[in-house]
């Protein structure tokens, strides 16, 4: 083993207990031990520089020690960024949040501050930092990567906790009765064909899914619209996937099946069916074909339909919303939806923890949009407004009685 070997090898054997004076006096030990030549073998084995080799020498020949204990000499060191350009932390201030701290015209506020564009901006401004000087600038700044957070409702009705707390008691009252009370929804619509679909799913490594990189509709395939109703009381599902426009003609033909399928079944003796849905949408509360199609709903059922609108603003907070089809896009994640026929299987296999179970039926029909229902139509609407708020609160009965 050469000479440079067994140093190396030593230094090795040490590094891990040795900090940076330590390393400086071990380096000059071994250097003063070889003798002429030392200081460049020993440099040249551990990857030291001479003069720090030197300065080790002149420490250990020393007889006072003014720095006993430390690593550094006090002072010692380089100085960090922000003491040598102390107006550095300001101008990386105003880049970040140029509306409120610096220019609202600068060019920054309609780009993606990453780091790197960050750092080539101070160094256009005489202010040399690394990208990774930026990231740790910016934290000690209390700044850190944040993704958008929906909170923002919109103007917020005066009556909108009114409205919440009259629904829990039409709903508590329904249930109370054994009677039934859906949420009703559109999901949001899908493109069919091998289309990207946000998660993921356990493949074998190195094969994902081949989709396609851009996501225009396929026009023999076209879209998916999961329209929902979810039972309250029996924490079961229906979604009736269209093919064609979400209309006010398909949600109500989407109550209408369920009703036959399923609701009739679990509730034979019932009287009224209480159906919560969004204010807006193809079941929005100002939408005359929605009435006039709940009105014909209740003619051939011979229910009495309760309906309540959630406040605008609010549609959040439709209970199908976290109790339907948040699961069944848990389910289909990662998972191009190929056909319509994979929706429904993926929409039919939805299962929770909880006993929720969903059917799911194909609805190849057409809805043809801008259907027109004329004032002597709603004239024989048989509709009764509640004493709060009837815009969003009504029951529709059979007519003739």
């Amino acid at each position: 083993m050469t000479q440079l070997q067994v140093i190396r090898q030593k230094f090795r054997t040490l590094e891990s207990s040795l900090n940076e004076r330590s390393r400086r006096l071990w380096a000059a030990a071994e250097a003063r031990a070889l003798g002429y030549g030392g200081a460049s073998l020993v440099a040249h084995a551990i990857g030291i520089s001479r003069s720090t080799i030197t300065r080790g020498m002149k420490e250990a020949q020393s007889r006072r020690s003014a720095h006993a204990g430390r690593v550094r000499r006090r002072g010692g060191g380089r100085k960090s960024a922000t003491v040598i350009d102390p107006r550095m932390r300001t101008a990386l201030e105003s880049l970040v949040d140029p509306v409120s701290r610096g220019d609202p015209e600068s060019p920054l506020r309609w780009t993606c501050k990453s780091t790197r564009l960050l750092a080539r901006e101070l160094a256009a401004e005489d202010h040399h930092a690394s990208d990774w000087l930026v990231r740790k600038l910016l934290y000690d700044l209390g700044y850190s990567l944040q993704a958008n957070r929906k909170t923002r409702e919109g103007s917020r009705h005066p009556d909108r906790d009114g409205q919440f707390r009259h629904i829990n008691a039409g709903v508590a009252r329904q249930l109370r009765r054994g009677q039934p009370a859906i949420s009703v929804d559109t999901k949001k619509k899908e493109l069919v064909g091998d289309f990207k679909n946000g998660g993921q799913e356990w493949r074998p490594r190195g094969d994902p899914e081949p989709v396609r990189v851009h996501d225009f509709i396929d026009p023999k395939l076209g879209k998916a619209i999961p329209y929902g109703v979810y039972d309250i009381a029996l924490n079961k599902g229906w979604v009736t996937v269209g093919m064609d426009h979400d209309t006010a003609a398909f949600a109500v033909n989407t109550i209408r099946r369920w009703w036959r399928e399923m609701g009739s079944q679990a509730y034979p003796h019932a009287t009224s069916l209480y159906v919560v849905a969004d204010s807006g949408g193809s079941n929005g509360s100002r939408v005359r074909l929605w009435k006039w199609e709940l009105q014909r709903l209740a003619d051939v059922s011979h229910l009495t339909i309760h309906v309540s609108h959630l406040p605008p603003g609010t549609s959040k907070w439709n209970k199908i919303e976290h109790r339907l089809f948040s699961f069944i896009t848990k389910n289909w994640r990662g998972r191009p939806l190929l056909t319509h026929a994979t929706i429904v299987k993926l929409i039919s296999n939805t299962r929770t923890s909880t006993g929720l179970k969903v059917r799911c039926m194909l609805d190849r029909r057409s809805y043809p949009k801008e259907v027109k229902v004329t004032d002597d139509q709603m004239e024989t609407i048989h509709l009764r407004s509640d004493s709060f708020h009837g815009d969003w609160n009504y029951s529709i009965l059979p007519r003739g009685l």
